[in-house]
């Protein structure tokens, strides 16, 4: 068989959703990058509780979307797999250039970007490959991209959380070590490590806590 694969190029439209409104009193902007198997509005759901008049969230949508069992009722999505991943980490950097053009956040409130999950390799990404300056950075459950260096954060003043269940499932002893040890290298002691009794979840008692 002489098979032969070739790469295209195209314009694609993809959704995002946000929760509340950007006005003058908006005192924080959380641009929130999703877990495998979600929608960028179900994700929302997790924040419903930060005050609103204070609160102004972004979360965009991952663009490869699958359907979840096998009854095909529920569908999820998910940012990057092994496959062909130096192309659709670039689509998705494109996808958030998109969001942020379209949103035009204002420069005097606090940008607070979080990834959870696989939503960490996306949201890590971003901010170190466009120089994305935050006032809060939050690595919630998720791996760090190998790829990364501290000279990609140099530029970075942002507090940087490192957030995960004691109990998570994805994370044994081995693993946690060596987030712990890349979050060091990338963003120095300063860096907050920050465990709380759960499972792989998304820990809304610390977003909220950041958030008020």
């Amino acid at each position: 068989m002489n098979s032969t694969e070739k790469e295209i190029s195209y314009n694609i439209t993809n959704t995002y959703s946000t929760l509340n409104v950007l006005t003058a009193k908006t005192k924080n902007v959380w641009f929130v990058c999703h877990g495998i198997d979600y929608l960028s509005r179900y994700f929302l759901k997790y924040f419903k509780d930060l005050n609103p008049a204070e609160n102004y969230i972004i979360a965009p949508q991952a663009s490869s979307k699958h359907y979840l069992g096998t009854n095909y009722k529920h569908v999820g999505a998910s940012w990057l797999t092994k496959e062909n991943t130096v192309t659709e980490i670039e689509n998705v950097m494109r996808n958030f250039d998109a969001v942020f053009e379209a949103e035009q956040i204002p420069k005097n409130v606090n940008l607070i970007v979080l990834g959870y999950s696989q939503g960490v390799s996306v949201a890590l990404r971003y901010v170190a490959k466009r120089q994305l300056q935050c006032s809060h950075l939050v690595i919630m459950s998720g791996g760090i991209p190998n790829e990364l260096t501290a000279n990609d954060f140099k530029f970075l003043k942002a507090k940087v959380y490192f957030v995960f269940g004691n109990q998570d499932e994805y994370i044994n002893d081995e693993r946690l070590l060596l987030e712990k040890h890349k979050v060091n290298i990338l963003y120095g002691e300063t860096a907050k490590i920050i465990s709380f009794e759960g499972k792989h979840a998304v820990n809304t008692n610390f977003i909220n806590k950041l958030g008020s």
